[in-house]
């Protein structure tokens, strides 16, 4: 095997077994770009993107992933959310990955999932692409070459595009397959060129890990300001995450994962994914000039066979378009990736019925009950006869990811929001007006000017009025905020059908959580809607 690059003779890739004609070792994005290039993986945008194409799988395959089961994950694993493979499954689907990868040439990378020394994670990721190592060098941390002497994997990844799994063989659903062993710390993704299932291993990796050290795993952004006042954004995609924590009067910790330790939260990665569909130099400056710059990876964005200039506003291949960056791609980004103790958490909804008011004040028991909800809106979409919007509740905005059970993570949560004295806010970033159809998005200028009230602080001196029917605190007027916004019952011209939507959602609302309220405290039941109201 030759292995060509900085890495550490004595833990290469014989140590998980693998028999390779060649390795590339932590290539840099000039060296990746031409291996991709040369390998007809891609092509160039103008200004210097990297455009791959994923083929089939343009997201990711949740229902194709699997966690080994066994004595040591038997009680440890939420398996209502987990699908379950057995050892004897995956050590079959390890070997025969193995098999499969002799004799080619791969790619690795020795990187970090964690800025935080005491609690990161040493992840080594093998790829059949060139273009997928320079998207995982990108999001996540790159150590200082001195560093690389001495590094040692805690977690491998194995990422095999071309590897198609057999379910009668490997104990999986189709030839896509995601396993991983926890016991092992291995990784195993095969039959889809998504890139983003790398990241999103880490990521689970890292929520079954840091729990039982007493850190709160988070799939949120995060920015401060120059008081040390640090806040996070949860939220599903779609939901504004990345584009609100770019703010050019704050600075950005990082946009999609994070851990909230005893000393302050810090980012598990050291790059953005961030979404591109109907991206705008006007709304979005920061983000649109990554896609102008060499080694930013573009994800299924078509560009003029010519011109090569991507056009964001052609969602054909997919609504799921993609930009991966590294983090110091945003002129404000923090350096360290780490940031104090919040002083305020923001959930964010994008909430297509048109019900939700833009902003409310969460207690500690509404801020779990809406955590363990996660609770977003689809729009109807093209398909034919749906009208209406289909709300999605992904438990701690993050089901895919949550090896563990949900009230795990809450009761984290809530702990920390409690010792910490921390603000909790619901923002709605969908529609007003009327639900998805008939009213509008909410303006982001109104977003943006009530998230900064909430991180000013000036908005805990407003006047509150309590929600008809979800019962949370909302401000009766915000300066630079027109009044009836405040209100949605108000911005309807139908007030009979905002009552019956908003019921509707209530009665949603309610029956989703049936399946928390034996984990959870009395008063986190006593936040949910009124059952009356959904009646």
């Amino acid at each position: 095997m030759e292995n060509i690059g900085t890495f550490n003779a004595a833990h290469g890739a014989d140590a998980i077994g693998l028999d390779l004609k060649r390795v590339y070792w932590n290539l840099e994005a000039p060296a990746l770009y031409e291996h991709a290039l040369t390998a007809g993986e891609g092509r160039l945008a103008a200004g210097g993107a990297f455009v791959a194409d994923t083929g089939a799988h343009t997201g990711r395959s949740p229902k194709d992933k699997f966690v080994v089961r066994e004595d040591a994950t038997e009680n440890e694993i939420w398996w209502d959310n987990n699908g379950a493979i057995t050892r004897g499954h995956f050590d079959t689907l390890l070997a025969d990955f193995l098999a499969h990868a002799k004799g080619k040439t791969l790619y690795a990378q020795d990187l970090y999932g964690g800025a935080d020394p005491s609690y990161r994670v040493n992840a080594r990721v093998f790829t059949e692409f060139a273009w997928h190592s320079l998207f995982i060098r990108n999001l996540l941390i790159r150590p200082e070459r001195r560093e690389l002497a001495a590094y040692r994997p805690d977690l491998t990844i194995i990422d095999l595009p071309s590897f198609r799994a057999d379910p009668a063989r490997h104990g999986c659903r189709t030839e896509t397959v995601i396993a991983v062993d926890f016991t092992r710390k291995i990784v195993l993704i095969g039959g889809t060129s998504y890139a983003g299932e790398m990241k999103k291993s880490v990521f689970t990796y890292l929520n079954y890990a840091l729990p039982p050290q007493g850190v709160m795993p988070m799939h949120c952004s995060a920015n401060t300001g120059s008081r040390d006042d640090a806040a996070v954004f949860f939220g599903l995609s779609g939901t504004g995450k990345t584009t609100l924590s770019a703010d050019p009067n704050r600075t950005l910790i990082g946009d999609d994962e994070h851990g909230w330790a005893p000393s302050g939260i810090f980012n598990f990665e050291g790059g953005c994914y961030a979404k591109t569909i109907r991206l705008s130099r006007e709304a979005e400056p920061e983000i649109f000039a990554t896609t102008e710059r060499f080694g930013t990876v573009l994800e299924n964005v078509i560009i003029d066979p010519e011109s090569r200039i991507p056009d964001f506003d052609d969602g054909s291949k997919t609504e799921n378009t993609r930009c991966a960056y590294p983090l110091d791609f945003i002129p404000n980004a923090s350096a360290t990736g780490r940031a104090g103790i919040p002083k305020n958490i923001v959930m964010l909804t994008c909430d297509a019925f048109g019900v939700l008011p833009p902003i409310a004040k969460l207690t500690p028991a509404e801020a779990m009950y809406h955590f363990l909800s996660g609770y977003t809106a689809k729009v109807a979409g093209t398909e034919k006869g749906v009208k209406d919007p289909e709300a999605t509740f992904s438990t701690c905005f993050g089901a895919p990811f949550m090896p563990r059970h949900p009230s795990v993570y809450g009761n984290l949560l809530r702990d920390l929001i409690a010792k910490h004295h921390v603000d909790c806010w619901l923002v709605n970033t969908g529609w007003t007006g009327g639900k998805f159809g008939v009213g509008r998005r909410m303006p982001i200028r109104v977003t943006r000017r009530l998230l900064s009230a909430a991180l000013d602080g000036s908005l805990n001196r407003a006047d509150f009025r309590r929600d008809p029917y979800f019962g949370f605190a909302v401000p009766t007027s915000v300066p630079g905020v027109e009044p009836h916004i405040l209100y949605p019952v108000k911005t309807w011209q139908d007030k009979a059908e905002f009552a019956e939507t908003a019921k509707r959602l209530v009665g949603m609302f309610r029956e989703n959580f049936k399946k928390f309220e034996a984990h959870v405290d009395a008063d986190v039941r006593a936040a949910a809607p009124e059952a009356s109201i959904a009646a």
